[in-house]
């Protein structure tokens, strides 16, 4: 089955939980890059791998669900560096469209921007092997010890 037709049998708050973004904002980003699109391609070209819509939920799921690019194709049976192309389009699309955007650095630096802090500890831990001593070793490793100190 398609994705076209997977998503006309979606119900409007199926949208938030797949995709992470509600049914209207999926639909005006899929419009954008449509047009964006048929303005790249207005004068022909060898038909695309992955359609638009693919594009989006590939960039979608990319961000919602962590998936690797590798894994991605796979499931699309197309290479890793199509997606990541695929990806990189999506998103400067969506930027210079101007209707989407992304917090600039500066407003990290504000004062008045609340920042919460998350501490993780991942530190690694020694694992307890037991000791070597006579009492541990086998009956072969016995003999190669005495046979040295003799």
């Amino acid at each position: 089955m398609d994705n076209i037709t997977r998503i006309s049998k979606l119900k409007d708050d199926e949208y938030q939980a797949l995709f992470g973004v509600k049914k209207p904002t999926f639909e005006a980003m899929l419009t954008i890059l449509e047009e964006a699109f048929k303005q790249l391609h207005k004068q022909g070209g060898r038909p695309a791998r992955l359609s638009v819509l693919d594009k989006l939920i590939i960039t979608l799921s990319y961000y919602r669900e962590y998936r690797t690019m590798h894994h991605i194709g796979f499931d699309y049976e197309v290479s890793k560096s199509r997606i990541c192309d695929a990806i990189r389009w999506v998103e400067d699309t969506l930027l210079k469209s101007g209707e989407f955007s992304l917090p600039s650095k500066r407003e990290l630096l504000n004062p008045n921007t609340e920042i919460e802090i998350v501490i993780v500890d991942a530190t690694e831990q020694e694992t307890e092997r037991p000791k070597k001593n006579r009492k541990n070793l086998t009956l072969a490793s016995r003999n190669v010890i005495l046979s040295k100190s003799n």
